[in-house]
């Protein structure tokens, strides 16, 4: 069982940057994959970022280059540091971790982008 908790959203303009932050119950290091997921009103969930126990990481393409993930073992958590933001990156973020064959989710966090 892996319990998830995001943090770090909010409301910014257009072309400013925020950091999501996903906590999790177990050291991070022992989970396969961890990734960073949005739902937007009326859309479903897609995969923003994704990375590996190796560290390689995936991105959907509208968020290449303005976005990055990463792992902070000494916090246990997995960050996704979001630049460059656009009102279409309006949406609620969830952390996702693949552990054991089973997925987990997290509560998720409102990300607001006013233009």
């Amino acid at each position: 069982q892996v319990q998830l908790v995001e943090s770090g959203g909010g409301l910014v303009q257009a072309g400013g940057s925020l950091r999501l932050s996903c906590a999790a119950s177990t050291r991070i290091f022992s989970i396969n994959t961890m990734g960073w997921y949005r739902q937007a009103p009326g859309k479903q969930r897609d995969m923003v970022a994704t990375i590996t126990s190796g560290g390689i990481t995936n991105y959907a393409d509208s968020v290449k280059g303005r976005f990055t993930i990463s792992r902070v073992n000494a916090k246990n958590t997995v960050d996704l540091q979001m630049n460059s933001l656009k009102p279409e990156d309006t949406a609620v973020y969830y952390c996702k971790a693949r552990y054991n064959w089973a997925d987990y989710w997290g509560q998720g966090t409102q990300v607001t982008v006013s233009s």
